[in-house]
Order: C-alpha cells, then sequence, then structure tokens
C-alpha cells in the first residue's frame, strides 16, 4: 500500500499559518525581552527618606553603620550630627535632611551612611533604614541628567513593564560641592 500525501484544504492552510504567525510573534516577543533584559543598568542604594524614594550610586557607598557609633559636636552647623571613627579616619556625620533642603525623615534614622563624597574624601549621612540595591537603565539616568544641574537626579523608570517608579538618584560630587547646603535641583 502506497501512501500518498494529501493537499492540505484551505482551512487547514489558514490554520497553518496563524499558528506559524503566533510562533513568529512570540519570538519577536522574546528577542525584545531579552534586548530589555539586557540593557544596561546603573546599580544604586535605594532607601526611603520620608515620603519619597531616594538613592545613592552603589559605587559611592562604602559601609552601612549603626547612628549610634556617632559622637555628637556641640555648637557645630546644623547640618552636622557630629563625628564618627571608621578604619582609623574620623569622619564628620552629616544630616542628608538637611542638606537635601530640609526634607523630615518618617521615622528616626537609625543607619549612618559612609560614602566617597565625589573627591576621595569619605564622609557619612544619616539614614531610615539599611538602603536596597536596585539596577535603574543608564538611559534613564542620562535623561535625567540632562534634564537637571543639581545635586538631585529625579529618575523616573519602569521596574515592571507598565509600572512607573520614581527615585531620588543624589549625585555626591554635586551634592558635596564647596558651599552647596540645602540645594535641591540647583535651586
Amino acid at each position: 500500500m502506497k501512501l500518498t500525501p494529501r493537499a492540505p484544504d484551505e482551512a487547514q492552510e489558514e490554520e497553518i499559518r496563524d499558528l506559524l504567525e503566533e510562533r513568529a510573534k512570540r519570538l519577536r516577543d522574546l528577542e525584545q525581552n531579552d534586548a530589555n533584559r539586557e540593557e544596561a543598568v546603573h546599580l544604586v542604594a535605594e532607601f526611603p527618606l520620608g515620603e519619597e524614594r531616594y538613592a545613592l550610586p552603589l559605587e559611592a557607598l562604602r559601609a552601612a553603620l549603626p547612628l549610634r557609633m556617632v559622637t555628637p559636636v556641640p555648637l557645630s552647623a546644623p547640618h552636622v550630627i557630629g563625628v564618627l571613627r571608621f578604619q582609623g579616619q574620623v569622619l564628620a556625620a552629616l544630616s542628608l535632611a538637611s542638606l537635601l533642603g530640609g526634607h523630615g525623615w518618617r521615622q528616626d534614622p537609625a543607619v549612618l551612611l559612609v560614602l566617597n563624597r565625589g573627591d576621595n574624601e569619605l564622609c557619612a549621612v544619616d539614614c531610615e533604614a539599611i538602603p536596597r540595591p536596585i539596577g535603574i537603565p543608564v538611559g534613564a539616568v542620562e535623561a535625567a541628567r540632562a534634564r537637571s544641574e543639581g545635586p538631585i537626579l529625579e529618575v523616573l523608570f519602569s521596574p515592571v513593564p507598565g509600572q512607573q517608579q520614581l527615585v531620588h538618584l543624589i549625585d555626591p560630587p554635586r551634592l558635596f560641592a564647596r558651599g552647596n547646603t540645602g540645594a535641591r535641583n540647583g535651586r
């Protein structure tokens, strides 16, 4: 008995065409998702400051320490909390809320973040909680940098498709520039 292939009828051809088109669409979607996943990210340490989300570049962060390590300095400037000893150095502990123009904390700070100010000098700033590392697309950071001349970059990005998140990225060299106390976005 000899088998002869049967030519598909029009309904089967249309079904096959639809199936192939659906597979091609899924492959395009997978390629696009892979491209989105592979987009370069800027790693930051994100934390709350009052009702807003702030972040510091991860490369600037050196340590997170308990706030109780600070020794108060009487008659110091309002943004100076005190001093602390870190790896054999005496560092200034500063109020981040004060440096950013008087933002209030939602709860009392419990953590000090030791960071490089951008000039290879270290200092510490207070924080409500230990920051968590997140990745922000480099394109979103560069777009925010183009819009701002101040020490705070308002970065809007989508951590999950369809969901927008705003993070205030602190630029330490701009924040600690000589004479900058309490300036937000260049104001």
